[in-house]
């Protein structure tokens, strides 16, 4: 048998793939939704395992159900016809059966009539569920394909029909429907018909809200590094490595594997080391992952503007689902709900949205000058901070001029991020601390080499909150287990309020630089 490894293409298999322990989800899958014959939609992000999960799915259920599983990958020509539509399922519904269950998969064997084939198809069903002697489940994977055909909605409707008449008279119909995709339903009825603004009249409004949580917790990632461990022998801390790659990804299931992979097959140690140029390299690549979000973002101007005001300017906005921008990027995977307000979703997403960010905002033309030389930033391949903070400063009072100092909220990180990116790209990092980002500060975790660094930004406001930030910093120093953090103030003044020092703090030391932004 060949080794397991981790695998981020296509679906999981127990027998070759290292995999997190999923069977408390299953659990509930099967107790809260099969077990009461509910229909529902798994929607969830790309590559967030739900193809995966419909397969582990069938095999817990093979012993007590009837299952057809299918996918609409591949299927746009199902749809070109109702009876086209009726022809290719009754199509796959018989290469699904036809290993386990080949006396059924006879019934869908003759072709279907061009007169009503739909309810020609409904009656094939009927027989079908008549005729099975254990509870029957369909399994449609990749709805999203269907998006823009009105014959699926006929086929929903039908499903609708078939699932009112089990219930009003008995009528054999499936016991339970599970569709899978990026979309729920309501979604593609709003693609399907762009003019009926706000109008989520879908005919599958039989379904069941699904609610399990298909991202991985630190514990259940656990189960997958002591697998691993079990075979290759590291001597890594399980417990800790689990917690590091769900800070980074937000146990978003395509990330935690990935970052997996790049550990193993790039041979790097399995420490918070490691992991750190695991996240570095991953950050440096292109995959389609990262390409949907950066779509979804280019793609929805009023999305991204709502993105670019939380991440960059540290709005804090009210978590409100029905609203169809926050609805929109839950659905991709790059928002979700921390204490009533909305943050994106992970450290993963967040940094390479920031980087693209820093790409397209036109930052006062920040030319390679400031960083083509090296050395000046990097010493015996360890990164001066003070260099760089220094620079940056001498490069906002030499090139910037502005007099209203609108920029400060809006531009300030950016050009900071602008200007630090380059230096340490190759070799290093940056993630921003979600949990300190607000209007008047945030906290940028700089990696490079074996080095963490804090940076603090903040907006000046006088001496009193300027205390505040240097408690504030301590803390998190201390959090981070950092003894030297970096304090870098931006003062709309034409004269910054003291110059920049060094000095010691709650026992840390803290560097300080106020950029002075008037001139």
């Amino acid at each position: 048998m060949k080794p397991k490894v981790f695998n981020v293409t296509g679906i999981c298999v127990p027998e070759l793939h290292y995999m997190v322990d999923v069977s408390k989800k299953l659990e509930c899958i099967i107790h809260n939704y099969i077990g009461r014959d509910a229909y529902f939609t798994i929607n969830r992000a790309r590559q967030y395992g739900k193809t995966t999960t419909l397969r582990l799915l069938e095999h817990a259920l093979k012993q007590s159900c009837i299952v057809v599983r299918m996918s609409f990958e591949g299927k746009e020509e199902y749809f070109t016809s109702l009876q086209s539509l009726a022809g290719g399922l009754c199509y796959s519904f018989r290469r699904a059966l036809k290993g386990t269950q080949p006396e059924l998969a006879h019934i869908f064997e003759p072709p279907i009539a061009a007169a009503y084939p739909m309810q020609e198809f409904s009656e094939r069903i009927s027989e079908f569920c008549r005729r099975a002697n254990k509870r029957t489940v369909l399994m449609i994977d990749e709805v999203d394909k269907a998006a823009d055909n009105q014959t699926f909605l006929s086929f929903l409707g039908m499903l609708r029909e078939m699932y009112m008449a089990r219930v009003d008279d008995g009528t054999p119909a499936f016991s339970n429907v599970i569709l899978s995709g990026v979309h729920d339903i309501k979604n593609l009825k709003t693609k399907l018909r762009p003019e009926e603004n706000g109008n989520y009249n879908s005919p599958w409004n039989i379904a069941a809200v699904f609610d399990v949580d298909m991202s991985f917790s630190p514990e259940e990632i656990a189960t997958m590094l002591l697998s691993y461990e079990e075979d290759h022998q590291t001597g890594m801390d399980i417990a800790h490595m689990s917690q590091q790659i769900y800070e980074y990804t937000g146990g978003y299931p395509f990330l935690v594997s990935y970052l997996c992979k790049k550990l193993d097959e790039d041979k790097r140690p399995w420490t918070i080391e490691g992991l750190r140029m695991a996240v570095r390299d991953l950050l440096k690549e292109n995959n389609t992952l990262f390409d949907d979000v950066i779509k979804n973002i280019k793609n929805h101007p009023d999305f991204s503007d709502l993105v670019e005001q939380i991440i960059v300017c540290g709005a804090q906005v009210m978590f409100e689902i029905r609203n169809p921008l926050i609805d929109l990027g839950v659905m991709y995977g790059i928002m979700e709900e921390q204490d009533g307000k909305v943050i994106i979703s992970n450290v993963i997403f967040e940094t390479i949205i920031f980087n693209y960010f820093t790409s397209v905002r036109s930052t006062y033309a920040l030319t390679s000058t400031r960083y083509a030389d090296k050395k000046q930033y990097i010493v015996d391949g360890r990164l001066n901070m003070e260099n760089v903070l220094n620079r940056f400063a001498a490069f906002m009072k030499a090139e910037y001029r502005d007099e209203d100092g609108s920029f400060i909220e809006r531009q300030g990180r950016l050009l900071f991020l602008s200007f630090l990116r380059p230096i340490i790209n190759g070799t290093g990092h940056y993630a921003v601390e979600p949990q300190t980002r607000q209007n008047t500060r945030m906290d940028i975790q700089v990696f490079y080499g074996n080095e963490e660094f804090i940076v603090e930004l903040k907006i000046w406001h006088g001496e009193k909150q300027e205390l505040k930030a240097y408690d504030q910093l301590t803390g998190y120093l201390s959090a981070r287990g950092v003894q030297k953090g970096y304090l870098l103030s931006f003062c709309e003044n034409k004269k910054a309020p003291h110059r920049d020092r060094v000095f010691v703090h709650n026992g840390f030391e803290i560097y300080e630089v106020v950029v002075s932004c008037r001139t």
